[in-house]
């Protein structure tokens, strides 16, 4: 069995760097609760530019080496999929729109809405992303209640501070996060990119396990879970 590359939190976090096709069937049967992930998807984006709060421009470099083509969705995705629905009670996927339905049929599906939309699609502004949910919600299975399975952005969009060009905002990932899993969980996130999800995971009281093959973007989220988890440290010293 691979060891992680990182170890964080006393063996709660572990990072993986290589690929998860590779890595995925060498984790533990039974060690992974729930998975949330956001696939690469972007047809091979290099640059992104997003209009700021203040009505500046802002173009972000970096060739992000992953396409939503069908090829890479055939050999690497959706396979990456399968096999986190044999690993997980539940997984959770944010596929984007362009090839949401090549993916297995999930059990519901939701929605991120965006007013202000995400992107340009081939009918306008996109508005909305989906959310595939695979497995049981763990609040209804634990009779804790019923909760939306979509969600609106009613926040400021952080993503555009970190260093990747596809980043989801924190406040969502939290939100998917505990939509996923309930406290102490063990989250899996096969496509962790510059580690949205892990930060997610610290802020929430859940364990994580992210992999990435990208290792400028490993590094990156490296360095945001270590910075999350001191500002843990920081609040429960001062509280």
């Amino acid at each position: 069995m691979r060891q992680p590359d990182v170890v964080l939190d006393n063996g709660n976090i572990r990072l993986y760097c290589g690929d998860c096709l590779g890595i995925l069937p060498t984790l533990e049967a039974g060690s992974v609760d729930a998975v949330v992930t956001d696939p690469p998807y972007g047809i091979g984006l290099t640059k992104k530019i997003a209009k700021q709060r203040n009505g500046s421009v802002k173009a972000r470099e970096g060739g992000y080496v992953h396409k939503d083509n069908l090829e890479y969705l055939s050999l690497v995705t959706v396979p990456a999929t399968r096999l986190c629905i044999g690993l997980a009670k539940r997984v959770v996927i944010t596929p984007g729109s362009r090839h949401a339905f090549e993916y297995p049929k999930p059990d519901d599906m939701g929605c991120w809405y965006s007013a202000a939309g995400t992107g340009l699609g081939r009918w306008g502004f996109v508005c909305s992303q989906p959310i595939l949910y695979y497995g049981k919600c763990p609040y209804l299975a634990n009779r804790r209640g019923a909760r939306p399975n979509s969600c609106g952005q009613v926040y400021p969009n952080d993503a555009n501070k970190v260093g990747h060009p596809c980043a989801k905002p924190l406040p969502f990932a939290t939100w998917l996060v505990t939509r996923a899993s309930i406290e102490n969980e063990t989250i899996l996130d096969p496509f962790m990119g510059s580690g949205t999800t892990g930060v997610a995971c610290v802020k929430t009281g859940r364990r994580f396990i992210g992999i990435e093959l990208d290792k400028g973007y490993f590094d990156i989220a490296v360095k945001r879970i270590e910075k999350a988890l001191k500002e843990r440290e920081g609040a429960l010293v001062a509280s």
